[in-house]
């Protein structure tokens, strides 16, 4: 497994409204896979997100719509960004994704953190608990998944967690690669250095160096080799044509947000993140286009110039 080039969409509001909005999404998905991404990534929330727009936005639930996007394609490699493990049982959480793995042919990754968002947990009813008890379950959560997705058979009893011989089938693969998101050097670096297989970062441009090396040193306190355990970072696109189009996307920003948003052409686009991004040693990308990714045609142009980036 490798995310060389992902393509997550995180916004669910569009011109046709809801009677198109899942066509929309699919029409994305396949632009993406006929254009060179190889992994279509959607968030796992219930409401839409700060600074992409207001709680009351159209948010779709991530594994219904993944499993959906699998029956829709053939070929690209399907996972939220991240899912909250907050929001499901471990057990039910392996089972949903090795579902999805057997309906997409081995297509499915388990994309996971320890989840963040307040206000969906206060409304919606779900257990919010502090910073470190939230890291507490995820790593517990972990102890049961990563078995569960090697067909093995957990016994964990846990502070927050049990299971007892809990089986997994059918699965379609004998392993499903488990990727972990965020930016925690002590936390989740750690576990990602145990269980993952893939570590997506989240963080200012000019952290993104101490973060790799940080990472690194995490994998080498348990004595696994680095290499082994691959990364990416989440960036920001917008594609336009004109820089008036780019100035007027920029100043409506936060200033501490613009640097890590990419606008442009899409080549202007491409030859940043590989100078900011690829070159400091990070194995891949994954963008989002919020303001205009579903007209057609975005994605296949920042497919088509960033492929050649991370194929070389």
């Amino acid at each position: 497994m490798t995310i060389s080039l992902g393509y997550q969409i995180p916004n669910f509001t569009y011109p046709g409204g809801v009677s198109s909005l899942f066509d929309t999404v699919v029409a994305q998905a396949r632009e993406a896979e006929a254009s060179g991404f190889d992994t279509v990534l959607v968030m796992d929330h219930f409401y839409q997100l700060p600074g992409i727009g207001t709680p009351d936005q159209p948010m779709l639930e991530a594994y219904s719509t993944l499993a959906a996007l699998a029956a829709s394609t053939s070929r690209i490699q399907l996972s939220a960004l991240v899912t909250g493990n907050t929001y499901r049982n471990p057990t039910l959480l392996a089972k949903t994704v090795t579902t999805l793995d057997v309906i997409s042919h081995g297509r499915a990754i388990l994309g996971l953190g320890a989840g963040w968002f307040e206000l969906e947990h206060e409304q919606l009813g779900f257990d919010f608990d502090t910073f470190t008890e939230r890291f507490e379950k995820l790593d517990e959560a972990l102890q049961i998944i990563h078995p569960m997705l090697r067909d093995e058979r957990p016994e964990v009893t846990g502070k927050w967690y049990r299971a007892h011989g809990a089986m997994n089938v059918p699965r379609y693969r004998e392993s499903i690669p488990i990727m972990l998101g965020g930016q925690g050097e002590k936390k989740t670096f750690r576990l990602a250095a145990r269980y993952a297989d893939h570590m997506n970062i989240i963080c200012a441009l000019e952290d993104l160096p101490r973060k790799l090396e940080v990472l690194k040193q995490r994998a080498e306190e348990i004595d696994r080799d680095p290499a082994t355990l691959s990364t990416s970072y989440l960036a920001s696109a917008a594609v336009v044509e004109t820089q008036a189009e780019a100035d007027a996307i920029l100043d409506a920003l936060p200033e501490e947000r613009r640097n890590r948003v990419f606008v442009g052409t899409a080549p202007t686009i491409a030859e940043r993140i590989k100078a900011e991004i690829l070159d400091a040693g990070v194995d891949g990308v994954v963008v989002n286009a919020p303001l205009n990714g579903h007209v057609p045609g975005v994605v296949a142009a920042l497919g088509e110039a960033l492929a050649p980036l991370v194929r070389a």
